[in-house]
């Protein structure tokens, strides 16, 4: 064999299990599991024991495959009724919540760090949606109300899709690209995430009666197949031109709600597979950084994500859930 491959196999698995004892220390502290797989790839990295990467386009493309299991999962997970009762306030929170988020963090930006609106605008956008892998690896532990949970779920399934768009909207009129009209953006923002929600469901529908009605050879057979589906729906969603992040999302809601055959051990392999995507995800991410480079970027970056932690979230998620009568706690 490849002595490469030798290499990283046993690399990737010294890693795997560095992050289960990482995990079990993150419990006992209280710290992000997430934080800590973050802290693994910085000291694995350039100034740690010094491996060379910074391929950010394969990240990217790893870090959209491990995003559709960590979404599959979670809407593998999520009790269809605690979505009913919170889709109303998890799509608020996905589109009003993002652009109130935004234009705040934007204004604040400006107004602290005199920077020009076009490009407070842009990096507002840019961390404008919730991380739905962090969202789902917190609310794994956190004893929240289901209704409370199931709405923060919803949030970070639908809110790509809007702030893909918006961030897409204004790199083109900063570059001086062709940028449609603000009422063409909101029609794209309805139809991605109407057309990936039917995409979803659909396949989700289909899917779950497939399972039922077809023998598998083997019991391990109905896990991958259930997983299979919810890539599928992503997969088709984003071929479609509609949001594959809503759809595999969704689909997993269906399935998971579902009356399948061996329902328990499909969704115990979807976890297991979405905390391996989380560790490979984060790791990566922090092979990525440089820490030397960060020194100049750490005041702004303070202000920003304190503008956005401190003062615009708390407003956007006020204003979109006022509606809906929560109480303030």
């Amino acid at each position: 064999m490849n002595t490469t491959v030798t290499v990283a196999l046993a690399l990737g698995a010294g890693v795997v299990l560095l992050a289960a004892v990482a995990l079990r220390l993150a419990d006992r502290l209280g710290l992000p599991s997430l934080l800590l797989y973050l802290a693994i790839g910085v000291a694995l990295g350039e100034s740690g024991l010094g491996i060379q990467f910074d391929d950010a386009e394969l990240t990217q493309n790893l870090g959209v495959a491990a995003l559709v299991v960590i979404l599959a999962e979670g809407g593998l997970t999520t009790r269809w009724a605690d979505v009913r009762r919170a889709i109303g306030p998890g799509l608020t929170l996905a589109t009003v919540g993002v652009a109130v988020s935004v234009a705040v963090t934007a204004g604040i930006t400006v107004w602290l760090l005199d920077a020009s609106w076009g490009f407070a605008l842009l990096l507002a956008a840019v961390i404008g949606s919730t991380d739905a892998a962090a969202v789902f690896a917190a609310l794994r532990r956190l004893p929240l109300p289901r209704r409370l949970a199931a709405a923060l779920e919803a949030e970070s399934g639908l809110n790509d899709a809007p702030a893909i768009l918006l961030v897409t909207t204004l790199a083109a009129v900063l570059t001086d690209a062709a940028a449609g009209a603000w009422w063409l953006v909101v029609l794209q923002v309805v139809g991605q995430l109407v057309g990936g929600a039917v995409v979803g469901v659909v396949i989700g529908l289909l899917g779950a009666e497939l399972l039922r009605r077809v023998a598998l050879p083997l019991a391990g057979f109905y896990p991958l197949a259930t997983l299979s589906l919810c890539v599928l729906a992503f997969a088709t969603a984003t071929l479609a031109w509609t949001s594959g992040i809503v759809a595999v999302y969704l689909c997993g809601v269906v399935l998971g709600n579902a009356a399948l055959p061996h329902r328990t051990a499909s969704i115990g392999f979807a976890e297991g597979m979405a905390s391996l995507a989380q560790i490979g995800l984060f790791v990566l991410l922090g092979l990525l950084v440089s820490p030397p480079r960060l020194l100049d970027a750490l005041v702004p970056a303070l202000v920003v994500g304190g503008a956005l932690l401190l003062v615009a979230r708390p407003l956007s998620v006020a204003l979109s859930l006022v509606w809906f009568r929560w109480p303030w706690p």
